[in-house]
């Protein structure tokens, strides 16, 4: 019940392709003007905390952002201290892209490859009107492409062209995020912010690297899904593939003891992914395939805002009796 694609792709900026043009041209036109007004130009809330190079530490303030509490300086001085930074004019974005075969998947008119290739260009494209850089890694069955951090229209066009260009999904096993991850970690060595978009079906351990990658850099995790891997509907009997391993099952969804069993493990399945996320400290967004691309951005703004507000309302009360 799912699928995805690969193959490798050029680091230099080719003549824009004419469906990555006019792909961006109808997203500049249906989501981008959307966001703009909706955002009102502030797209750096999606961006909080990139762009930074440590330049300081201090006791902490009335105010402060908890979130830059250096805990190991604050347990050795006993006294709260704060990370101070410097913001660079210009920030550099990447985007961790799996492309693996489970990313072909989709129940209705948008398959998750096409929620995540939107998404990027969005992204992509509200960054470089900006002046800002944007980079990518791209995972098949392996990483097998890397695009170097660039401005402007033209790159954009390049990045969604390599996205677009790549050919039908094979069967190449299970995803192994974690390979993806600590590519990520090797490769990007200046502060950035990282958008991981993936489906997350993937060999498990991809956690830890997941933090470590956090610790670092700003790091997001754009969730893809479609609503038939929550809950499948009363559709008789029905052959599912894994487009991984291309295993084949077929089973019968008129039976209303397997769909419960389906739903409870889906259920069990989006608590673990939650609390990966939890333990990661990384912020999640979800995108669903029958979804609305502004209405997600926009509702991941708002929670990154409230989140701004709440931190700096003051220490916790442990830290407040401590100090």
């Amino acid at each position: 019940m799912l699928h995805k694609p690969r193959q490798p792709a050029a680091a230099q900026v080719p003549a824009p392709p004419p469906n990555a043009e006019h792909v961006l041209r109808r997203l500049e036109w249906t989501v981008i003007r959307r966001l703009d007004g909706l955002l009102q130009g502030d797209y750096r809330t999606l961006l909080r905390g990139s762009g930074l190079d440590l330049a300081d530490l201090r006791e902490y303030q009335h105010h402060d952002d908890v979130r830059h509490i250096d805990w190991n300086v604050t347990a050795r001085l006993q006294v709260p201290h704060v990370r101070v930074f410097t913001e660079d004019r210009e920030m550099a974005a990447w985007f961790l892209l799996d492309l693996s075969p489970s990313v072909d998947f989709g129940s209705g008119d948008q398959r998750k490859r096409h929620v995540s290739a939107e998404f990027v260009a969005v992204l992509a494209r509200l960054l470089t009107r900006h002046g800002n850089r944007v980079g990518a890694l791209l995972y098949g069955s392996g990483v097998d492409t890397m695009i170097p951090t660039r401005g402007g229209r033209r790159h954009v066009l390049h990045l969604l062209h390599s996205i677009q260009a790549r050919p039908a999904s094979v069967e190449s096993g299970t995803t192994r995020l974690t390979e993806l991850l600590a590519s990520a970690a090797s490769l990007i060595k200046r502060r950035s912010t990282i958008f991981v978009v993936s489906d997350f079906i993937s060999e498990p351990g991809w956690e830890r690297p997941l933090a470590l990658l956090a610790q670092r850099h700003e790091v997001v995790a754009v969730r893809v899904l479609d609503p038939l891997e929550l809950d499948i509907p009363d559709l008789g009997l029905l052959t599912i593939r894994d487009s991984e391993t291309g295993e084949q099952l077929l089973v019968d969804t008129h039976d209303a003891g397997f769909r419960k069993r389906f739903a409870r493990i889906a259920a069990q399945r989006e608590a673990e992914l939650r609390e990966g996320f939890v333990r990661a400290s990384v912020d999640a967004l979800e995108l669903a395939t029958d979804g609305d691309l502004v209405d997600a951005i926009v509702r991941f703004a708002e929670m990154r805002k409230r989140r701004v507000r709440l931190s700096s309302g003051g220490l916790p009360a442990h830290l407040k009796r401590a100090a």
